[in-house]
C-alpha cells in the first residue's frame, strides 16, 4: 500500500493550488510569484515537455528560497517521475490513476496525487493506501459528484482540477471539495481580489 497523507501537511489550511501549465520557465516563475504573494503556498508544474521540466527546476528553486515546495504534474510515466525528483519537485499530480506512477512516486520520495472521475477509480486509489485524490475535470464532473462520492467514500479528500477559477469555485467548496486548483485566473488581475477572497474562507 502507498500513504499520501503527506498532503494534509502539503495543503495544510489553504484551499488554493496553482496549476501552471506550458508557461516556459521565466513566465512560470512570474505566476508562481504571483501565486505565493497571494498566499497560495503550492504551485504544480506540469511536466510534458523539456521546458517544462526546466521551469519545474527554476520554480522549485526559487520555491525553496520562501520555505516553500512545488510539485509536478501530468506525470504519466515512470521517467516523468524521474524528471520531477532530478528538478526539484517534491510530489507528483497525475491525470488518472496509474498504480505504476503512485509507487514509482512513492520509492522516489514523493507522494502521489493520482486523477480520478469515477467510483471505480476511487475505489482502487483508496485501496492503494490513497486518501488525497484529484477529482477531474472537476468541472464536468460537476459539484454534485462530490456529494455523490462522499456517501460510500467518506475518508477520500478531493482536489478539484479542470476549468475551475476564482467564479466557480465556491459551490466546490460548498460541495466538500478541500482544495481547488486554478491557472489562468492567476494572471486575469480582475480575479485575483476573488481568489484572495477565497484564501480567506
Amino acid at each position: 500500500m502507498t500513504d499520501n497523507a503527506a498532503f494534509d501537511e502539503i495543503f495544510g489550511d489553504v484551499p488554493l493550488m496553482a496549476i501552471l501549465r506550458g508557461m516556459g520557465p521565466e513566465r512560470s516563475l512570474a505566476v508562481a510569484t504571483t501565486a505565493w504573494d497571494l498566499g497560495i503556498g503550492v504551485v504544480e508544474i506540469p511536466v510534458q515537455t523539456p521546458a517544462d521540466v526546466e521551469a519545474l527546476r527554476l520554480v522549485a528553486d526559487a520555491a525553496r528560497e520562501r520555505g516553500l515546495i512545488v510539485g509536478a504534474g501530468t506525470v504519466v510515466t515512470v521517467d516523468h517521475v524521474h524528471d520531477a525528483r532530478r528538478a526539484g519537485a517534491a510530489f507528483t499530480v497525475s491525470p488518472g490513476f496509474d498504480p505504476e506512477i503512485v509507487r514509482a512516486s512513492a520509492e522516489a520520495g514523493l507522494p502521489a496525487l493520482p486523477g480520478v472521475a469515477t467510483p471505480t477509480e476511487v475505489q482502487l486509489a483508496l485501496r492503494e493506501g490513497l486518501t488525497w485524490l484529484k477529482a477531474f475535470p472537476a468541472s464536468l464532473l460537476g459539484t454534485g459528484w462530490f456529494g455523490a462520492m462522499r456517501g460510500p467514500f467518506p475518508q477520500a479528500t478531493f482536489v478539484a482540477t479542470g476549468g475551475m477559477d476564482a467564479t466557480t469555485a465556491g459551490p466546490f467548496f460548498d460541495a466538500g471539495v478541500r482544495v481547488v486548483a486554478v491557472g489562468s485566473a492567476l494572471e486575469d488581475e480582475a480575479q485575483l481580489p476573488a481568489l484572495a477572497a477565497l484564501l480567506a474562507r
